[in-house]
């Protein structure tokens, strides 16, 4: 029987199931409708828009064949009909029938489905304050909103931009205003770390770093109480300080878009999402959901979670699609997968933080490696910043989390793990993860091995670390005379260091480590240092040998701690990558 198939939501899964279902059942007739006319565009593209990576908003629009992928388009080249500046008002599931408005007349109309799909998506956060309704303060929702950021900018009456918020969205507009319109840009963040819940505060405060010294200022935990200005905005009122604002943009989150599926009377998360099974079917199995709007199995945690991404959405939206025609497709959840660019350099995460495995119950930590991404003797290398999360006692991962350069490497390694997390990975796994090998690609042992390798050491007892977080806190603390750094790298490494703190720190080759170990104090706390972590480890084996246990491996070593913005000398020194 020929199917009548209704879609809200013409953006992301909304075009992917309308044209994966018209494939199967070019017989059916599917209509889309959206609110917008802008429709089918990649929504993570908009800050590269803002920034004028991407120059025309259409771009975002287009096919890989430079099709404009309009209404004419989907009518033309699919057959699919689409109603926009089209809102869905109300579902009457009894007589399967969407009652819909015309945004810019008014005027209702009833469209009878066989199936029908909500592809909702999320809205935007706003904070509850005084000034949101101020000209020149934008929530970064769609297309059209961020065309109206652009023109606003482009019109050259911007001098200084606050995001409030420094998760992904934030950070990615920071970048774009700075970057290339010069606009003096600040972030305010409530929580103590950027990309809150995301990454670790380490791999977090690198990236900090690495905005700051872009020219991007940092503000954590502090709250924004007001926005003052006569008719648009000047001022962001923090708990703490004032800045001047010619526009504000506030990404501090989206909620899912499931008002029209509760007062349907379809089932809905207590984190107001909207609930499917694997099929992407919601309570009423002839209505089908997916996107933002839904919530989804964790499969690292076991539970129910929402997880916003464009990528999820399109692979729902072909599950979805491949069901309406009758097909046995199945979604089975995600691992929770992120990746952003700050300026030249990636940050990417797969799964839970530590942060948030303890929040799930998990007795769990995590390691932190330093490497080259490639062998260390070809010419062209950097290096990698990867972090593990492992489960105590058994060993399961339960995330991986990195930085690195935009040729590191860094987004394959953290989408290999990515790809095994769903079937609970151990260390061992990871420390025997079979990656493809050459000089000019990585290192025979590459670095995301030497990560399980950390891992396996750290759970058996054999490396005790410390972080950079924890490094800067002894650092700070040195006055007291109870810990003592001590470098296992050369003289030519150390030397700069000894000179300037002769009092707390000392160097000792690893390698002459037993011959010396007479100048090792037995009665202070020991830190141990190299370039990387390797050398420092290989030292606190030896100490343990000899009975020194009170000594601690600084994860990632001297890169690490640079990295995070600790500069313990007036000058750079060198040779400490």
């Amino acid at each position: 029987m020929k199917q009548n198939v209704v879609i809200v939501g013409a953006v992301a899964l909304g075009p992917k199931a309308a044209c994966r279902f018209k494939r199967l059942s070019p017989e059916a007739t599917v209509t889309m409708i959206d609110q917008s006319d802008l429709i089918s565009y990649g929504g993570c593209g908009i800050p590269y828009f803002v920034s004028g990576d991407v120059s025309d908003a259409g771009q975002l629009q287009s096919t890989s064949f430079h099709m404009l992928r309009d209404a004419k388009f989907f009518k033309n080249a699919k057959d699919i009909d689409v109603l926009t500046h089209v809102r869905a008002v109300s579902i009457n599931r009894s007589r399967k029938e969407l009652h819909v408005r015309h945004v810019i007349n008014g005027k209702e109309q009833t469209l009878p489905y066989d199936r029908l799909v909500l592809a909702t998506g999320s809205r935007p956060k706003r904070l509850p304050i005084p000034g949101v309704d101020l000209d020149g303060v934008f929530t970064l929702s769609d297309l059209g909103g961020a065309v109206a950021i652009k023109e606003v900018v482009a019109g050259g009456k911007v001098e200084k931009a606050v995001i409030i918020g420094g998760g992904a969205i934030g950070l990615e507009m920071a970048e774009a205003l700075a970057d290339l319109w010069g606009i003096e840009t600040s972030v305010v963040e409530i929580a103590d770390q950027i990309l809150p819940g995301i990454v670790s505060p380490v791999v977090a405060r690198m990236g900090q770093h690495q905005m700051e010294e872009n020219g991007i200022a940092i503000y954590l935990k502090e709250e924004v109480r007001r926005l003052e200005g006569d008719g648009r905005v000047e001022r962001v009122v923090t708990n703490q300080r004032t800045l001047e604002a010619n526009l504000v943009i506030m990404a501090v989150g989206v909620s899912p878009n499931a008002d029209l599926a509760r007062d349907a009377g379809l089932d809905v998360s207590s984190a107001g999402a909207i609930v499917v099974n694997e099929k992407m079917q919601t309570s009423d199995p002839d209505i089908f959901a997916g996107g933002d709007c839904v919530e989804i199995m964790d499969l690292v945690t076991g539970k129910p979670a929402s997880f916003p991404s464009g990528s999820l959405a399109n692979r729902q939206g072909r599950v979805i699609g491949t069901n309406l025609a009758d097909g046995n497709a199945a979604f089975e959840g995600a691992v929770g997968t992120f990746v952003i660019k700050l300026f030249d350099i990636s940050v990417a995460s797969a799964g839970l933080s530590l942060q948030k495995a303890r929040s799930h119950g998990f007795d769990a930590l995590s390691v932190f490696v330093v490497q080259f991404d490639r062998a260390h003797f070809y010419p062209e290398k950097e290096l990698v910043y990867l972090e593990l999360v492992v489960e105590k006692g058994t060993g399961r991962v339960l995330g991986v989390h990195g930085l690195g350069g935009m040729n590191s490497g860094l987004f394959a390694r953290v989408s290999a793990v990515a790809a095994v997390l769903r079937y609970r990975p151990t260390t061992a796994d990871i420390s025997n993860l079979e990656l493809p090998y050459a000089p000019p690609f990585s290192s025979a042992m590459d670095v995301l091995n030497a990560l399980g390798n950390t891992a396996e050491n750290t759970l058996r007892g054999k490396n005790r670390v410390i972080d950079a977080d924890q490094f800067a806190d002894w650092w700070m603390k040195r006055e007291k005379g109870d810990t003592l750094f001590l470098d296992c790298r050369g003289w030519g490494n150390a030397e700069e260091f000894v000179k300037k703190y002769p009092r707390d720190w000392k160097s000792i080759p690893q390698d002459e480590l037993t011959a010396r170990m007479a100048e090792v104090p037995r009665d202070k706390r020991l830190v141990l240092i190299c370039n990387t972590g390797v050398r420092s480890y290989e030292a606190q084996i030896t100490l343990d040998q000899m009975g020194i246990h009170d000594a601690y491996n600084l994860q990632g070593g001297v890169a690490a701690i640079k990295k995070w913005g600790l500069d313990l000398l007036p000058s750079d020194v060198s040779n400490n990558g």
